[in-house]
């Protein structure tokens, strides 16, 4: 069973494929998968950076400051 990844490690996977893609010393069918799993690495990281900032977003008041956990609490009751 294979681990999933860390963000950390999908990005570092994904710089690996760019530059072997920039590099230009693959055949054209590898370079197609190897595009392929960068586009889903891409995807997969931009996904958990969205969720990032709705978290950090939920605990900021319109004016960038930090809410008060304890009015955070009221209303998630």
């Amino acid at each position: 069973m294979s681990k999933e990844l860390s963000f950390e490690e999908k990005l570092n996977k994904l710089e690996e494929i760019v530059s072997e893609l920039e590099q230009g010393n693959i055949d054209l069918d590898d370079a197609i998968n190897k595009y392929t799993e960068a586009m889903k690495l891409a995807k997969e990281c931009s996904k958990k950076l969205d969720d990032a900032t709705k978290a950090v977003n939920k605990i900021l008041n319109a004016d960038g400051k930090l809410e008060d956990f304890k009015e955070l609490e009221k209303e998630e009751e």
